[in-house]
Parts: C-alpha cells; sequence; structure tokens
C-alpha cells in the first residue's frame, strides 16, 4: 500500500509539471506569433489612413493572444481537473479493494475458525459417548451441547448462505402473518435455554405483522449472539418488544464496554469487527451485524446503534407495522 501511495504521487507530480511546462511552452509560443503578427502589421497597412488602421490590426493581434492564451489555460485547467478525479478514483478503488481483500482474508480465517470449533465439539462429545459408558444425565447433558453446537454451526452455515444469496439478487422472501411477540419470545427461550441466566425479557405486547419470518428471526438470534459475546459474565442481555406510533421496536441491551463513536458507523460494514484483528479475544465473523443491516433494509425496516446508559450499546430494530 505504502509503495502505491508513493508511485501514485510521483506519477502526479510528473503530470502536473508536464502540464505546467505544456501550458508555459505555448504561451511562449503565442508570444512569438504575437510578435511576428505585430512586425508584420506595417507591411498590410495602406499609408493614407495607417494610424486607424494599425491600431484596429494591433487590437487584433492582441485579441487573438488573449484568446489562445484562455484557450490554452482552459485546456490545461480540464485536463488537470480529469486527471485528478481519474487519480482520485483508481486511489480510492485501489484503497478499497485493498481493504477489502485483507477483510476477505480475515472472515476466511475466523469463519474457518467458527466452523471448525463445533464440528470438533460435536466430534469430541460423540467420541466420549462411543467410548464411555455414562449415566443417562451425563449423556442427556453431552447430548444438549451436541445440539447447541450443531445449532451454533447451522447459524453461521445460514448467515453465509443468506448473505451470498441476497448480494446476489437470488433471495426469494416469502411474506407471512406472523406473531412479533411469539417470535421474539422464541428467540429469547432458544439463547436463555443455551445460556442459562444471562437473558432478560420484557415481551408483553401482543403484536402481528406481516414479515419474513426467518429473516427476522435471523436479525434477532444475530444481534443477541452479538451482544452475549461483549457481555461480561454476570451481567445479562436485556431483550424488550414495544410498539412507537406506527412502528415495532425490539431493543436488544447489553452492558459491555460500548462502541467508540469512531466505529458506530462501522460495525454495520461486511466483515468489520471492533478492534484489533490480533489482540481481539471474541469469536465472530464479522458478518452477523452487516447482514442484519441488509436484511432490515430488505424488509423496509431499520437497525439502529445507542449507547446504553451508563454503559453498553442498545442495537434497536424497527419494523413497519
Amino acid at each position: 500500500m505504502k509503495w502505491f501511495s508513493v508511485v501514485h504521487l510521483l506519477l502526479l507530480a510528473y503530470i502536473i509539471a508536464a502540464l505546467t511546462f505544456w501550458w508555459l511552452s505555448l504561451e511562449k509560443q503565442s508570444g512569438i506569433i504575437y510578435n511576428k503578427e505585430k512586425a508584420a502589421l506595417t507591411l498590410l497597412v495602406d499609408s493614407a489612413d495607417a494610424p486607424k488602421a494599425y491600431a484596429k490590426m494591433h487590437e487584433d493581434v492582441a485579441l487573438r493572444r488573449a484568446k489562445r492564451s484562455k484557450q490554452y489555460l482552459g485546456e490545461g485547467l480540464t485536463f488537470l481537473v480529469v486527471i485528478l478525479i481519474g487519480s482520485s478514483i483508481v486511489y480510492t478503488t485501489y484503497r478499497f479493494s485493498n481493504q477489502l481483500s485483507r477483510q476477505q482474508h480475515n472472515f476466511m480465517l475466523l469463519v474457518t475458525h467458527e466452523l471448525k470449533s463445533p464440528i470438533a465439539a460435536m466430534k469430541l462429545i460423540l467420541q466420549t459417548l462411543e467410548k464411555h459408558k455414562l449415566d443417562e444425565d451425563k449423556k442427556k447433558q453431552l447430548l444438549s451441547r451436541c445440539i447447541e453446537e450443531s445449532d451454533r454451526l447451522n447459524e453461521l452455515c445460514n448467515n453465509i448462505l443468506v448473505a451470498s444469496k441476497m448480494e446476489g439478487g437470488q433471495y426469494q422472501h416469502e411474506l407471512e402473518q406472523c406473531s412479533l411477540t411469539e417470535l421474539a419470545q422464541s428467540c429469547y427461550d432458544i439463547y436463555n435455554a443455551r445460556y442459562p441466566n444471562r437473558f432478560e425479557a420484557q415481551i408483553n405486547a401482543n403484536l402481528t405483522v406481516r414479515t419474513d419470518r426467518t429473516l427476522l428471526q435471523m436479525v434477532i438470534n444475530n444481534v443477541l449472539e452479538n451482544a452475549l459475546k461483549y457481555t461480561p459474565m454476570g451481567k445479562p442481555v436485556s431483550i424488550s418488544l414495544l410498539q412507537v406510533n406506527n412502528q415495532f421496536l425490539i431493543q436488544i441491551r447489553d452492558l459491555g464496554l460500548g462502541i467508540p463513536d469512531a466505529e458506530k458507523k462501522k460495525v454495520f460494514d461486511k466483515f468489520y469487527r471492533i478492534g484489533n484483528e490480533n489482540t481481539r479475544a471474541t469469536k465472530g465473523s464479522g458478518l452477523g451485524l452487516y447482514l442484519s443491516k441488509k436484511i432490515m433494509h430488505y424488509l423496509k425496516g431499520d437497525i439502529r446503534l445507542k449507547d446504553n446508559k451508563p454503559q453498553g450499546c442498545i442495537f434497536e430494530i424497527s419494523i413497519p407495522s
């Protein structure tokens, strides 16, 4: 990246210097033409009205020189503006491509790790069940853990699949009348069973909406999963459902460290994850919030990030009624 910036600036400086040299050369040539035309005026003027004709011809020669100067300057500035715009586009595109390439590389590493972790856990559980004679309670506990890992693997695969289909314009949505209350409660129940004593719920309103149930459930699950990652043990993640005017709001609050203002807009970018990739402790692919934003736009809703007081974040999912 650094060498590209240096070469880019050197080429830009060379082009500007070349344009300046070109303009000075043309101005010099225009001056030579002006002097020659001025010297030739005396040969063209009739002696009877020489002063008057000379003044008129001299004015025409001066106007032609001024016109040439404006033409040279205008063409040069136009060419320079075009060069600067093209240079800016090339540089911006290269930076974006380079950044996206790094993010995709990190994404592949993260997804590989995220896929291998539940597979390895399930394999270990199944090997334990195969090799050891365990009591029924222990078997149920291990099987429950195996189901949790398979659900985690399924959610990650669904995120990747839906993101790919939506970006390719291949996803066919299925709108249906569904109970938003039951959907939010179902998401809460699943995560509360998977992570006991980590969630709180305030889902009292009986609200129904026409939407794509599968996509909306994916959004809620992604935000719950994200909130859980950044909330310290012993502090709850809460989910609430309410109606404000003509919108239904699902609010998911965490008590984590919060998100700096400079990174608030970036959290919905593809593959973006908060913090340094080398020192980050939390797991994830950087795809969940990006996909959630894309889905809510697709469903003509929105997802917003707010500060939670005294600390943490609030992700607010708004669905038109």
